[in-house]
């Protein structure tokens, strides 16, 4: 199986029922304004599902939702698990649907994460167990709402972070340098990391809250897991780095010169 035949794994909030407006809880706090239960619409939630303030989320004290990502797990719900079903409109699907949108966005995060395993020539030796991977991960993703709900994902996960934890390896052995940095789940708040060369080297789970790291080097890093919220990544160069998403990305701050690898893009509020 090729990855171009996995779901995709990008949001199409016009295909999907604000899932994640509704499904998951929030807090009030700095990400979000107000606090909502899990099931429950959000307040700014209109009929037609879609968010009326979306063009002013930061601005009304939301950043949180600028920041989620479902890999495409929302419409994948929506349309195919559903096969179109709203919850408005057969409210009967309501619960079950809310709890497997979590379960389907854990695995549109895996087969992410697999897709890019895969094209990366160094993990050739791995491409026939990465496949492997993808094709029982993708047919997780195309099972009923019965088999989601209470799905395993946890167990499947594990299994995946070896092929995950070995293709870094090979792909880091590649990085210059003799010794690769070792950060793997530090504490780096507020580190002072500018300009620092972080090529092949393992942040897998990182707290970089708020760290600096302006003009770092971060090519072929492993950031899987990497908390990157307010890190400042404005003129790193993350071109090649392992693992990185666009939640990482739209959690961060950063610039025009931040280099970037297809096909993450630079999030709207970046200056």
């Amino acid at each position: 199986m090729s990855p171009t035949s996995t779901p995709a794994l990008k949001a199409d909030c016009a295909n999907c029922f604000a899932l994640c407006c509704v499904a998951l809880p929030f807090a009030k706090s700095h990400d979000f304004a107000v606090n909502k239960a899990a099931g429950t619409p959000c307040k700014n939630l209109r009929q037609d599902f879609r968010c009326g303030i979306h063009t002013a989320l930061r601005d009304k004290g939301f950043p949180g939702c600028t920041v989620f990502d479902c890999f495409g797990a929302g419409q994948q719900v929506s349309q195919v698990t559903f096969g179109g079903r709203d919850w408005r409109g057969d409210p009967g699907t309501a619960r079950q649907m809310f709890e497997v949108f979590p379960v389907m966005r854990q695995l549109h995060e895996l087969l992410h994460y697999l897709t890019e395993a895969l094209a990366r020539p160094a993990a050739a030796p791995l491409h026939d167990a990465l496949r492997a991977a993808l094709a029982t991960t993708t047919e997780a993703t195309r099972a009923d709402a019965e088999t989601l709900a209470p799905f395993d994902v946890g167990a499947l996960r594990q299994e995946i972070n070896t092929l995950l934890l070995e293709t870094s390896e090979l792909v880091r052995a590649h990085a210059p340098g003799r010794k690769k940095k070792n950060h793997r789940g530090a504490d780096l708040m507020g580190a002072r990391l500018s300009g620092a060369d972080l090529r092949g080297a393992n942040l897998r789970g990182a707290y970089l809250i708020a760290a600096d790291l302006s003009r770092a080097d971060l090519r072929t890093a492993d950031l899987i897991g990497a908390d990157l919220r307010d890190t400042n990544l404005r003129g790193a160069d993350l071109r090649e780095a392992l693992f990185l998403t666009q939640p990482q990305l739209n959690a961060a701050q950063g610039s025009p010169q931040t280099k970037l690898p297809p096909p993450l893009t630079r999030p709207a509020h970046w200056l």
